[in-house]
């Protein structure tokens, strides 16, 4: 059973906890962690100050479920532009292996959504807050034309509309997600070497985004039904990882043809069908990896590698570390 707390009453737990602001180098104010409260369970958020927008590094485990219920939007932060990459856990309809673009207009909202943090999952997640728009806008003039129209809008300031987007995280933002929580660099050099790697995040995030609205108007729109049967054929992937079926045979088992099914599950899942199969075992192996119960070879077995040695350079080509330096790291 989850437990069950008000919004007000979870900022204040973290805010007594956290009178004494910790910061990894004291000579500087902008980057500051806060100690998750213990009777939530362990880990931090850490706070980096950029220009232009907020840099939010999660690293935390909770010891039981816990449900937060909103009760007003007097304390809503002025930045509501987020850009999210969940590497590890998920809470409320946010997924572990998803990034997301979240864009709240602070004049219309009329109250902020409950959420759940979900228990002994260790939750691993970079965010990046933006000010304002003006930031995406100083870039768009002019190269605006393959974004969904909605967002446009809203960086150029013509909408007030709301805007949320899921999807995977692409193998190209493992890399500078690693490096953010990773950054080996102190005072200046710190700071331009982070804002760097948040506007690549940033431009990967609106590529994947550019990606899947041309998906939509070249592809054939699909049916509620065929969604829920490339649904399917996902699960079926996912439960036989170590012996999965061919194309054909995945979509003799859902019930469409092939064609179908790799144009339809791209659409979906913005990869292939067994594309999604490949990051699915190195997101397993991954968590696997963090949870530190299986050795490097039994992690590679369960995710469907034989060889060892396969399985450390498809870790390597997606996450740029080996999986041994990886478990050290984390």
């Amino acid at each position: 059973m989850a437990n069950i707390i008000s919004r007000t009453e979870y900022k204040r737990t973290w805010q007594q906890v956290n009178q004494n602001t910790q910061y990894p180098d004291e000579s500087d104010t902008a980057d500051f962690i806060n100690y998750c409260p213990q009777k939530f369970g362990r880990g931090y958020h850490r706070h980096i100050q950029l220009r232009g927008m907020r840099l939010l590094i999660i690293d935390e485990e909770f010891d039981d479920d816990l449900y937060v219920e909103s009760e007003d939007i007097q304390d809503i932060e002025e930045e509501q532009i987020e850009f999210g990459f969940n590497l590890s856990g998920s809470y409320s309809r946010k997924e572990c292996g998803q990034s997301f673009l979240d864009w709240v207009d602070t004049d219309e909202i009329s109250e902020m959504e409950d959420w759940k943090i979900f228990a002994k999952k260790r939750r691993l997640k970079v965010d990046i807050h933006l000010k304002s728009s003006n930031l995406l806008n100083s870039f768009i003039i002019d190269n605006s034309k393959n974004l969904p129209t909605i967002l446009t809008d809203l960086i150029e300031g013509n909408s007030k509309q709301d805007f949320y987007e899921t999807n995977i995280i692409a193998p190209e933002m493992y890399l500078p997600l690693e490096q953010i929580i990773n950054c080996p660099f102190q005072g200046i050099t710190k700071f331009i070497y982070l804002e760097g790697k948040c506007l690549e995040l940033i431009a990967l995030k609106l590529e994947q985004l550019r990606q899947k609205s041309q998906s939509k108007t070249k592809s054939d729109v699909l049916k509620k039904d065929d969604i829920e049967r490339i649904h399917a054929a996902k699960v079926v992937l996912i439960k036989n990882i170590n012996n999965p079926p061919s194309l054909i045979e995945l979509a003799r088992q859902v019930g469409l043809n092939d064609y179908k099914l790799k144009i339809g599950f791209h659409q979906v899942f913005g990869t292939t069908a067994f594309g999604y199969l490949h990051q699915y075992r190195m997101e397993l192996s991954r968590q696997l990896l963090l949870e530190r119960q299986m050795s490097i070879q039994e992690v590679a077995r369960t995710v469907g590698y034989a060889n060892h040695g396969c399985f450390a350079a498809a870790f390597r080509k997606r996450f740029g570390i080996n999986p041994k330096y990886y478990r050290l790291k984390h």
